[in-house]
């Protein structure tokens, strides 16, 4: 008699895939988008992405029963997961979405190459990453919220990101992991972030810098320790100038420095909405909104300063997201911007401090040859330098494929003066 044969298991059948087009129309920055629901309505939804990635040209409709290597297998075809199921649920999936990327690991080519390959071969991965977690979506409501099972309240965190949702604005489709973002971003601002260098504040703890959603936070504390520590302009004689211009505002930290320091007036520019809102925020917070000037403007406002102060994204490279903004400066634009006009805009005896890591020296990205070229090109020359070693938890990460560089990374405060 034969024994009976364990029956075959079966793999759960993926859900129906439905076609979404991207229509024409815009309603401000989204993407409007038309697909079909379950009864063959035509549904009409924006799209939202701060990076600006596209759509998925297809979804499919997935709750709590989606496996996790189904759903992996759909979300890295290009397969987006509309999530119909509990929110709780949705997160874990991601997690275990990113349990099989990161098993998967570095490839023996991007831990062999040397740099700047290595990089390059780091920020496609890095890429590719982002595009297969992004494919997992959850619905938004005309006013933020999102309308699943034990769903976080999510409306500050989104009418700080986005803006109040206005009247007649569509439903979105956004994914898990920006939701995630804006939700880390919220505490962020709400609880901000220590900032040793611009001293202690009347309960004797570190003064705080509170980033906005896409404003680089000050998380490494050596740049700002050398602003602190820097010896004032020759022409001032040993004391604080008179006036100050900082170009890129951003969160407004070294304004609030400076203005700590004593400078009587700082006029910053910033071209970011956003960053300009931060620094305001942060800058009445220390009570600093007196001295401190803030510009909607590119780069120099009018007139000198015995000082002139520039903390350039340190990377030349294409911002995959609106935070990278402040990593990546495409064709160097902004460092050579500040170089070509800071001589235009120092008064006598005046000097540019600009902050700048060697990070994309050792990346391959820019040579120390190049910078100097830039420098003398714009009418400059150096008439010092203070180094610091970076002491973030990355420069002491063994795994990162990017290790090898910032072992030997510096940062420093360059003087330049007239040549």
């Amino acid at each position: 008699m034969n024994s009976p044969q364990p029956a075959k298991k079966t793999r759960p059948a993926p859900p129906a895939m439905v076609p979404v087009a991207v229509l024409p129309e815009t309603a401000g920055t989204l993407s409007l988008l038309e697909w079909h629901d379950a009864e063959g309505n035509a549904q009409r939804v924006a799209w939202r992405s701060e990076n600006g990635s596209a759509p998925p040209r297809r979804i499919v409709l997935a709750d709590d029963q989606l496996a996790a290597d189904v759903a992996y297998r759909l979300a890295a075809e290009g397969t987006g997961l509309l999530w119909t199921g509990d929110f709780q649920n949705a997160r874990q999936l991601l997690q275990a979405l990113a349990r099989r990327l990161d098993r998967s690991g570095p490839g023996k080519s991007q831990t062999d190459a040397a740099f700047p390959q290595r990089f390059h071969l780091h920020r496609q991965r890095q890429a590719q990453r982002a595009r297969i977690l992004g494919m997992l979506i959850v619905p938004l409501e005309a006013d933020y919220r999102i309308a699943l099972r034990r769903a976080p309240d999510v409306v500050a965190a989104c009418t700080q990101a986005y803006g109040p949702a206005l009247p007649g604005q569509p439903k979105a489709w956004v994914s898990l992991r920006e939701v995630q973002g804006l939700i880390g971003a919220s505490e962020w601002r709400k609880k901000g972030v220590p900032v040793p260098a611009l001293g202690l504040d009347a309960s004797g703890q570190p003064r705080h810098i509170h980033p906005y959603h896409g404003v680089f936070s000050p998380l490494r504390g050596e740049y700002l320790a050398l602003v602190r520590d820097a010896a004032w302009p020759a022409a001032g004689n040993g004391q604080a100038p008179a006036q100050a211009f900082d170009i890129g505002a951003g969160t407004g930290v070294l304004s609030a420095l400076l203005a700590l320091r004593g400078v009587p007036r700082v006029v910053a520019t910033d071209v970011n909405d956003k960053a300009l809102a931060c620094a305001r925020f942060n800058l009445e917070r220390l009570g600093l909104n007196g001295p401190v000037e803030l510009l909607e403007q590119d780069m120099f406002p009018a007139g000198r300063a015995a000082l002139v102060v520039c903390n350039p994204p340190w990377l030349p490279g294409k911002p995959s997201s609106l935070i990278e903004q402040g990593i990546y400066d495409p064709q160097s634009g902004m460092l050579r911007g500040f170089l070509a006009g800071l001589r235009d805009h120092l008064a006598e005896g005046g000097e540019g401090w600009l902050i700048l890591s060697d990070f994309a020296e050792h990346l391959g990205l820019r040579s120390r040859d190049e910078l100097l070229a830039w420098i003398a090109e714009s009418g400059l020359r150096v008439a010092g330098r203070d180094d610091v070693r970076p002491v973030h938890a990355k420069s002491q990460d063994a795994t990162d494929p990017l290790f090898a560089a910032r072992q030997q990374e510096v940062t420093s405060l360059w003087r330049l003066v007239p040549a």
